[in-house]
């Protein structure tokens, strides 16, 4: 009876990373239509952005989502952003950023993604994070691999933060102590590390590291969990290490990251805590 249970669940999670791939390809083809042209660009901060065709990928994601799984809840960047209303609770709960990396869509920059995670238990369970300008499409299921382009994708097995590749971000924040906070953390850091790359997308950064192109990733003051939900599935699946930069648990409503593969953890989080 728990072998039955247990083939049960697990073809219920590939059902839902299914809808989520059919989703995001969906999604997908409308950045791709709409990359090289002109876009109509709101704000949502003084350097925040959103355009038409986040909203209309949004809605295009959860109405296939919503046909698929009624009974799910959902989350979604532009949803949140418009109400301020954001609720985690413990049944399965859709949470979707239907372009992470917008200012890179804004300016032509192929760092732009459709991000999809799907918590059950407030864990990240299922992601899906698809690149449809370079057509990279990463996914996970937890306790089931992490896979780019049907491919299994694993962490680095660098052990040596000096000879590490970071990635980071700068954020949608323009308060000045934040901004020296960040950027000050990130001037230290290069003097421990080989060097550093900003793709100005979170999910992307996570799905890297995943793939062992990025040893190293810190964020601090990101949007929300639809930036990190399908990403920290795929790392974790990958190999990787998802938590807090102080070395605690991740928390996915949280609005800071580290990640890396294991051997580095211990060393990172010695160098964000003494940089």
């Amino acid at each position: 009876m728990i072998k039955n249970t247990t083939m049960s669940e697990n073809d219920s999670l590939q059902e839902f990373l299914a809808a989520a791939v059919d989703a995001a390809k969906k999604a997908g083809q409308l950045i791709r239509e709409k990359f090289y042209q002109t876009k109509h660009v709101e704000h949502k901060g003084e350097v925040d952005l959103v355009t038409e065709t986040d909203k209309a990928c949004e809605d295009l994601v959860f109405s296939h989502l919503k046909q698929c799984f009624p009974s799910h809840k959902f989350i979604g960047e532009e949803t949140s952003a418009a109400y301020g209303t954001m609720e985690l609770t413990d049944e399965p709960t859709w949470i979707v950023d239907p372009i992470d990396g917008t200012t890179n869509f804004v300016h032509g920059y192929p760092f732009v993604c459709v991000s999809i995670g799907l918590t059950i238990g407030k864990v990240p369970t299922v992601g899906v994070v698809f690149n449809p300008i370079i057509d990279e499409l990463f996914t996970g299921i937890r306790g089931q691999g992490a896979y780019l382009n049907g491919k299994a994708i694993k962490v680095s097995s660098q052990d040596q933060l000096i000879k590490s590749l970071l990635a980071s971000e700068t954020g949608t924040s323009r308060e000045k102590s934040t901004i020296d906070d960040i950027t000050g953390r990130i001037n230290r850091l290069l003097f421990k590390v080989r060097s550093l790359r900003i793709n100005g997308s979170c999910a992307l950064s996570l799905c890297d590291v995943a793939c062992g192109r990025i040893d190293l990733f810190y964020i601090n003051c990101y949007g929300g969990p639809w930036d990190a939900a399908a990403g920290a599935v795929i790392l974790t699946e990958a190999g990787g290490l998802v938590y807090d930069p102080s070395g605690r648990e991740f928390e996915i409503t949280a609005t800071r990251l580290a990640a890396s593969n294991p051997l580095l953890k211990e060393a990172f989080v010695e160098a964000l805590a003494h940089p």
